[in-house]
């Protein structure tokens, strides 16, 4: 099996993928919050320092592409090569209301022509420079029977992997997953496919794999399972690993991962972002909304909830973070979802 970190924008950039590697190191590869196109030759600051090779070293990192303008691609895609890499991603997932409106990332879904005419001329252009494109998409704007459509025209092109998370954008994230659409893209699809899509628990993944009706057999070198008649042994979780870092941990070896484990990870993510950074009330934030997925794995979570949101300054997180650490435990099995706070 081979596992994915999503891109959430905000959330997993450089420094919590590089200390995630270090701390876990069992993901496959990493998908950076995408990059939209602009009219300028140069990437922004922001965008451009989170790619830069020498901040990902010891991860496997894929860039991200957010646009349905074919020369904004192309143009973006040989700014990347420049910089060492010969994989893009094209964002056709993002469900977000302004990006939609724009006919971007799901939106760009309901214009299946345009769309075939974009991956025509972007895949004519990465078989030249020899770069690979995989695409990062749903199944639909605004029912999930757009996918048949869109599938056929996905089998045009040779794309590196179908990552698919089986909603529409109208689903957003609260609907259920279309699963029978998932398993069509299986029967169907002339490319591999990638599973994304709410697994927030061991349970959750255990459950995805029967309801796929897979075949296991004990014979991978990986964690002892692997899938039989069908190429669905790629799964990317997002959400999932935010808020529970050690899901793959558990998932691999049906264990619990340790509190010692999570400190870990806490602590040289704090540590790291009070390096680069010299804004405190920053630095809080982006933590902050860490915690705000990180926390539904701990015990009496509400409390520490409450009183994490409300600190003011680095000293006095710290002081909550400390306590929450010694008094609270993980709970097995929990995750995103799993428990009220």
């Amino acid at each position: 099996m081979k596992f994915y970190l999503a891109p959430l924008e905000g959330i997993t950039g450089f420094i919590y993928r590089n200390t995630y590697a270090e701390v876990f190191n069992n993901i496959d590869k990493y998908f950076a919050p995408f990059v939209v196109p602009n009219e300028s030759r140069s990437l922004r600051t922001k965008e451009f320092f989170d790619i830069l090779p020498e901040n990902n070293q010891d991860v496997h990192l894929i860039p991200q592409i957010l646009t349905n303008n074919a020369d904004g691609f192309i143009l973006t895609m040989n700014k990347m090569k420049k910089l060492g890499y010969n994989e893009i991603n094209l964002n056709l997932g993002c469900p977000s209301t302004t990006v939609v409106n724009k006919n971007r990332g799901s939106g760009f879904l309901a214009f299946p022509d345009e769309l075939n005419v974009f991956l025509e001329k972007i895949y004519n252009s990465a078989a030249k420079d020899n770069m690979k494109v995989s695409v990062k998409t749903r199944l639909g704007r605004d029912n999930s029977e757009e996918f048949i459509r869109l599938l056929e025209i996905y089998n045009n092109y040779p794309i590196e992997e179908l990552i698919i998370h089986p909603r529409t954008q109208k689903d957003f994230y609260g609907k259920t997953i279309h699963r029978d659409m998932f398993k069509y893209a299986i029967e169907n699809s002339k490319n591999s496919i990638c599973y994304n899509g709410d697994i927030f628990t061991k349970s959750d993944y255990t459950n995805l794999l029967e309801q796929l009706n897979c075949n296991i057999k004990e014979d991978c070198e990986v964690h002892n399972k692997q899938l039989k008649n069908t190429h669905t042994d790629k799964f990317m979780l997002g959400r999932g690993i935010i808020a529970n870092p050690g899901i793959l941990y558990e998932i691999k070896n049906n264990k619990t991962v340790s509190k010692e484990k999570i400190r870990k990870f806490h602590d040289k993510l704090l540590e790291r972002h009070l390096e680069i950074y010299n804004n405190e009330r920053g630095i809080l934030f982006k933590l902050k909304e860490i915690w705000s997925y990180m926390i539904h794995i701990f015990s009496n979570s509400k409390e520490y909830n409450i009183a994490l949101k409300k600190s003011q300054n680095i000293d006095e997180y710290k002081e909550i973070v400390n306590r929450l650490f010694r008094n609270e435990d993980i709970i097995p099995g929990a995750g995103l979802f799993t428990k009220q706070i």
